[in-house]
């Protein structure tokens, strides 16, 4: 009976197992009709708006070849009909002279010698000896066009070699890192032949309808800010090959999340003005000092806590870490259940200062907190010893230390203090 029964479960897992698959199977069934859907869409447009574009620039090259048609043609013709109307005028003048002479020569005696002498008059005055200038045909246009078939040979070539089609693209998504208001995307070169310059990361709300950019780069990562926790969002990648132009196929969108909320300033510190996401603190000119803290204690071990600052005048006292606790009245987290560093770059555990230290804060840098937990000895809800191991980096080197507390901490707050104006900090 026993062996019955774990056969009937192994035969459960088993349909459980076919049955996934089966939906794998679908999905990637699924993936591959809509690709070559969208692909043949995309083709078609593409081509369709190519003729459209051919036609129209076509047709003006027609049109100003006719043009150019027309102008010599009236240009050319235009002293020939001058010359028709100057020698129809002469043919008629010549007419006039004609019946003139013929009558004088044919009238009575009387009159005669008086018609003759107008006639000779006016046929000298004529000049029946000078006659127009009538060009040769060798001497005018003769209208041609020129046409080389070999357009025809290079939009052959052209067209053929037009447009590729691929079946997966060069670049994929790898993984998704949840962080606090955002998310660390990491994607990676699949095809080994293809060389990358720059890749580019798009995303949307699963509710939005269209994509957009989010960065364009060399790297292979980038943290995703202003990302609403709980909600859905759809990523994907291309790449840009070396030395061109156009971008290659987008790679299959995957669906990124995070369940962490944002980390926020507290409001209403008299010496800081914040965003309006409250993730960035400026350090006004107000006289006023003391530590900003975070809204809330939403730092937890095992994640990376990131300052990126824009820097003002500084000062040993100021700092850039976390506690334990807010403390009200004092001007720096150079205390008691707090680890920071100073604008100088030196490292404060518990208010003392480490032999170590790392180099001076710079505008743009970032300044990382990493820390995991190495517990000595029971821990409970009434306390107990409790070690952290911390690692802090700043411009390409870091500190590793480890920070005991003699009470359990699942998470804690993050703070900032700066003794003069200028000092802006982005957290996440």
């Amino acid at each position: 009976l026993q062996e019955a029964r774990e056969s009937i479960e192994a035969a459960r897992s088993y349909r459980r197992e076919l049955q996934q698959r089966l939906r794998g199977l679908h999905q990637a069934r699924e993936q591959i009709k809509e690709s070559a859907t969208l692909t043949r869409d995309v083709l078609e447009q593409h081509f369709s708006d190519l003729k459209g574009t051919l036609k129209k620039l076509l047709d003006e090259r027609l049109m100003s070849l006719l043009q150019e048609v027309d102008v010599i043609e009236q240009e050319s013709i235009k002293p020939l009909d001058e010359c028709q109307k100057l020698i129809e005028h002469g043919v008629s003048t010549a007419d006039d002279l004609l019946r003139e002479g013929e009558s004088a020569v044919d009238g009575d005696v009387g009159t005669q010698n008086e018609k003759l002498c107008n006639f000779t008059k006016k046929a000298l005055h004529i000049q029946l000896d000078s006659l127009p200038e009538v060009p040769s045909l060798v001497d005018v246009p003769c209208l041609s066009a020129q046409l080389d078939d070999c357009l025809l040979t290079i939009l052959k070539n052209q067209i053929f070699r037009h447009g590729t089609v691929a079946s997966r693209p060069p670049v994929q998504l790898e993984e998704f890192v949840e962080k606090p208001g955002g998310i660390l995307v990491r994607w990676c070169k699949v095809d080994d032949d293809f060389v990358p310059q720059d890749y580019r990361l798009q995303y949307r709300k699963s509710t939005a309808s269209h994509f957009e950019d989010v960065y364009v780069g060399s790297e292979t990562e980038f943290i995703v800010l202003h990302i609403d926790p709980n909600v859905d969002y759809q990523f994907r990648v291309c790449a840009r090959g070396d030395g061109r132009q156009e971008w290659s196929p987008w790679s299959v969108p995957q669906i990124g999340r995070t369940t962490l909320v944002p980390h926020e300033w507290t409001t209403g510190l008299e010496g800081y003005s914040l965003s309006s996401r409250r993730n960035i603190a400026l350090r006004n000119d107000s006289q006023s000092c003391g530590v900003l803290y975070s809204k809330a204690p939403t730092y937890f071990c095992g994640q990376t806590l990131t300052f990126r600052q824009t820097v003002g005048q500084p000062d040993r006292r100021d700092s850039l870490g976390v506690c334990v606790e807010q403390r009200n009245g004092y001007d720096s987290l150079q205390r008691d259940k707090a680890v920071c560093i100073s604008t100088n770059g030196a490292v404060f555990v518990n208010g003392k200062e480490m032999t170590n230290q790392l180099p001076a804060v710079t505008s743009g840098s970032t300044v990382t907190f990493d820390m995991e937990v190495v517990q000595l000895g029971p821990c409970s809800n009434e306390g107990g010893n409790f070690k952290l191991r911390v690692t802090i980096s700043s411009n390409n080197r870091e500190v590793v230390f480890d920070w005991v507390l003699d009470q359990c901490c699942g998470s804690l707050y993050f703070g900032c203090s700066f003794s003069y104006p200028g000092w802006k900090v982005l957290v996440f």
